[in-house]
């Protein structure tokens, strides 16, 4: 996630890949797409290393957890650790050809991200400590559930009638 200018130097990084300064938010979810743990990274720390330290807060915080399933971004290191934490971790792999597919099970944690941006303060991240960023998606994902469970649509400014 790109980072506003008041984001210290130290806590952030550049992702070569996507070509971003910024911050990585590696997240975890169950099979509904509900938050389970929240990393957030220098965008320039590697997907293995930001991995394997979700799999711990998982492991950690959630002991019933025992498959995840990752995009290809996360390397051996990491099903290798899930292996040392008893979490089988499985790559779901890229679908052959050109273009946008849906990959099983990867869409739940897309959805996910979908959900988490549609709160304002998530989309650019404006925290000066990363912990700080951390603790704003719990907080969007309750107010997400709260959302859903009452049949409250989220407010946007197309719904307005004037």
């Amino acid at each position: 996630m790109k980072t506003s200018s008041n984001v210290a130097e130290s806590s952030q990084g550049i992702d070569a890949a996507k070509k971003i300064k910024g911050r990585k938010r590696h997240i975890a979810t169950d099979t509904l797409g509900l938050l389970l743990a929240v990393i957030v990274t220098a965008a320039s720390v590697q997907d293995s290393a930001g991995g394997r330290h979700l799999l711990d807060t998982v492991s950690a915080d959630h002991p019933t957890v025992s498959k995840a399933w990752v995009d290809g971004g996360y390397n051996t290191a990491v099903r290798a650790h899930g292996v040392r934490l008893g979490v089988d971790v499985e790559v779901v792999p890229r679908p052959a050809g050109k273009g946008f597919r849906v990959q099983p099970r990867r869409w739940v944690v897309e959805r996910t991200y979908g959900w988490l941006m549609q709160h304002r303060r998530l989309v650019r991240d404006y925290e000066t400590l990363p912990q700080r960023t951390r603790a704003d998606d719990p907080l969007a994902m309750a107010n997400t559930m709260s959302r859903y469970l009452t049949g409250e649509s989220t407010p946007t400014r197309r719904n307005e009638t004037t």
